[in-house]
């Protein structure tokens, strides 16, 4: 069975003080008694000495006469004589034992032969019998013994007086063990309040609610718990925040793996696909030859096919040595200051002639801008939307490039009168070897990588990549932005 703290406490203290009260008491009582016993046989004995020597005074001045004579005549008187002294019965014995004398002669004889014997010996003998007292002295004079002085007194006030401090200490014990019970049982539920206080706080602690303050402001041990509690509340909270960060990171760092595993596995089946569909082809002329290699119009036909899927696998293999090098050898990187209205302006020469082949014209319009970059990763990335915005455009179609600067820094916009992107896929087209239409993609050659590597390329720069619709809703905008040069990057 539980027993609370606070009962605990109480009942030691309750033990305690009725032991301490009861040992002061008896102490005290005892002390009384030998009081009492002692001022009882101070004054019997003076009683008893000038007993003795009234009775030995007149032995000697009177008639010559041996001591039992004596005793036996003179007995009934003196015991008068000395009871009305005294204020207490008085019996007379003489040496032989037998009495002679009593001041109360019709009062009851006591039965003190046992004391008297003792008497008899020269031995002073005294018995209480309730509120009685029996003092029993010898009587001696020059030649021997002459008898025994027998007093008989009441000791009741004696006796009252010790029963009544008796009471007085148990009334007395009894209220101070009532009043310390009680403050004990306010002092200790004061304590156990403030150990509940405590070890409330531990339960919090435990269940994760962490504390604000110390619980206890006490200048005692209780308090200096209090404030170990509350300490070692901080240092948890603290432990468990950086395990939360460190599992938020390995979290983190798990989610970045694992997607990492499914674009490794992407990538493999994507790139295998990839290479797989021209060496098909090559393969499939390859085998037409052998079986008709004198058909002019077959080998042309085959040696146009073959060098498009070569170089069109040639084309692959760059963009994926380029996407891994600029993935793993960022530090294969030469910034500089550069005029990016030159670099456009250049970008958009090269790509002119294209331009004029699919039917497609380029607009230009720039204005001055100076950035740190690259410079080739640059010309990579504006040739890259360029020939991206010639390919995917309409017929007739029209692609404007332009700039403007914002703030601090300068946005480039690619933007082409083509079919567009939904815009649940715009963050798709970033991803390695992802193409919005397949079909289109095999007619033009694309291979899913070049947007990929424009991104990364982006951000290997400084800047940032996003595709958006044209106010008039009509085709695609990508818009690169870069830091001005002199401008801090966050």
């Amino acid at each position: 069975m539980r027993i609370s703290l606070k009962w605990k406490f109480t009942g030691f203290l309750a033990v305690l003080l009725i032991f301490a009260i009861g040992l002061l008491s008896f102490l005290i009582l005892k002390g009384i008694s030998g009081n009492q016993k002692q001022q009882m046989e101070q004054t019997m004995q003076q009683q008893a000495e000038v007993a003795a020597d009234r009775i030995s005074q007149l032995f000697v001045t009177g008639t010559q006469v041996d001591a039992a004579t004596f005793m036996r005549l003179q007995g009934p008187a003196l015991a008068r004589e000395l009871g009305t002294v005294s204020g207490m019965r008085v019996i007379l014995y003489d040496a032989d034992g037998n009495e002679t004398g009593d001041s109360l002669v019709m009062a009851a004889k006591p039965n003190v032969r046992h004391l008297l014997d003792f008497a008899l010996q020269d031995k002073i003998a005294y018995e209480i019998h309730g509120d009685v007292l029996e003092y029993l002295t010898p009587v001696l004079s020059d030649r021997a013994q002459l008898g025994v002085i027998h007093f008989q007194t009441s000791v009741a006030g004696q006796n009252a007086f010790y029963r009544n401090m008796q009471r007085l200490f148990w009334i007395a014990g009894a209220v101070v063990l009532g009043l310390s019970f009680i403050f004990g049982i306010l002092y200790m539920n004061r304590q156990a309040s403030a150990i509940r206080r405590l070890k409330k706080d531990t339960d919090r602690i435990r269940s994760g609610h962490y504390l604000e303050h110390s619980g206890l402001r006490r200048n005692d041990e209780l308090g200096e718990l209090s404030s170990g509690i509350f300490d070692m509340n901080l240092a948890i909270q603290s432990n468990v925040m950086s395990l939360e960060r460190e599992q938020e990171k390995l979290l983190k760092t798990l989610e970045k793996l694992q997607l990492l595993e499914r674009q490794q596995k992407d990538f493999i089946h994507n790139i295998s696909h990839e290479f797989k569909t021209p060496l098909t082809s090559i393969r499939a002329y390859a085998d037409l030859l052998q079986m008709y290699p004198d058909d002019p119009a077959l080998i042309q036909d085959a040696y146009q096919s073959i060098t498009k899927e070569a170089g069109r696998l040639y084309e692959l293999v760059e963009r994926v040595l380029h996407l891994a090098a600029s993935e793993k050898y960022e530090f294969d990187h030469h910034p500089e200051e550069v005029e990016l209205m030159e670099l456009l302006s250049d970008a958009a020469s090269r790509m002119r002639g294209k331009a004029e082949q699919f039917d497609i014209t380029l607009n230009v319009r720039l204005q001055p801008a100076r950035m740190t970059g690259d410079r080739n990763n640059l010309t990579h990335i504006f040739i890259n939307l360029l020939d991206n915005a010639i390919k995917y455009n309409t017929p007739e179609g029209s692609v404007t490039l332009s700039n403007r600067i914002v703030g601090d820094t300068v946005e480039i916009s690619f933007r082409d009168t083509g079919v567009g992107i939904p815009e649940d896929r715009r963050e798709l087209v970033f991803e390695p070897f992802y193409t919005v239409n397949h079909d289109r993609a095999r007619k033009s050659g694309g291979s899913g990588l070049g947007l990929a590597l424009v991104r990364q390329l982006t951000r290997q720069n400084g800047g940032d990549i996003r595709v958006e619709t044209p106010a008039d809703g009509t085709g695609t905008a990508f818009i690169v932005t870069f830091p001005l040069a002199g401008a801090k990057c966050l």
